[in-house]
């Protein structure tokens, strides 16, 4: 096979042992930034993992100290603006819908779109001094997309802070904000995972099935309702000339 031909090497990994499905995000070359190749592989691998009658939990996770950076900006200029999002908001429902419950596992960053993902999850466990920040006003943007499933989680005084503030909190803050569901030392966060996805595989298919229905009922209507309404105004954004010389600024610093 020529190398122009070659299949581009896998960024989102799936293996299921034991009733658990763990999904690892391992794209280091972009900090794990959600490109049209890793949502389509993290799709993937959760509509296999919810349709495996094996599995009782899936665990979303990642290989390195990033989470998720949100939106792959240098994909700005090639994927259209309405594609990336709407691919965003899918993925969102994707996982409230899922039948299985879904555990995300942050150890270090997530930004943006990547807290999307967590707040999109059933329960988030991550470490104390991870870090999370809703940098769009940066950009000249808004968490548009991101707010069907962020804006519930947290409380309004948390949303105004992170939001208009664009700066990092804690793991810790987190828990404290609604974002996530629990914040431990980085030392017991394996098995704080360990003890809570095994406590979650106990439970019955149907009774995981149907109760994961009934918690994610109205943040399904949510996204359903206002899914495009938020894809318009975020391509919208993304198109205007602030945000362009925003993410060309951005793109432009030397990296660390």
């Amino acid at each position: 096979m020529s190398e122009q031909t070659a299949a581009p090497a896998e960024l989102v990994h799936l293996e299921v042992s034991d009733a658990v499905a763990t999904i690892t995000l391992d794209s280091p070359h972009n900090r794990n930034a959600l490109s049209r190749q890793l949502i389509t592989e993290l799709r993937e691998h959760l509509a296999t993992a919810d349709a495996d009658p094996s599995v009782r939990v899936v665990v979303l996770t990642s290989s390195g100290r990033v989470f998720c950076s949100g939106a792959d900006l240098s994909e700005a200029a090639t994927v259209p603006m309405h594609e990336g999002a709407r691919a965003i908001v899918a993925l969102q429902r994707q996982i409230v819908a899922l039948t299985k419950p879904v555990v995300v596992v942050v150890a270090g960053a997530a930004r943006a779109g990547g807290i999307g993902i967590v707040a999109a999850a059933d329960v988030a466990i991550v470490a104390e001094d991870a870090t999370f920040a809703l940098t769009e006003v940066k950009l000249g943007l808004t968490p548009a997309v991101i707010s069907l499933t962020v804006l519930p989680r947290l409380s309004d005084r948390a949303a105004a802070l992170t939001a208009l503030g664009g700066e990092v909190f804690s793991g810790a803050e987190a828990a404290a904000y609604g974002l996530v569901t629990r914040a431990v030392p980085a030392a017991d966060l394996a098995t704080a995972v360990e003890e809570t996805v095994a406590s979650l595989a106990t439970g019955a298919a149907q009774g995981l099935r149907e109760t994961k229905a009934l918690l994610g009922r109205d943040l399904l209507a949510r996204i359903d309702r206002d899914g495009e309404e938020l894809v318009e105004l975020s391509a919208r954004l993304f198109g205007s000339e602030e945000a362009r010389e925003a993410m060309r600024a951005f793109l432009s610093r030397p990296k660390p």
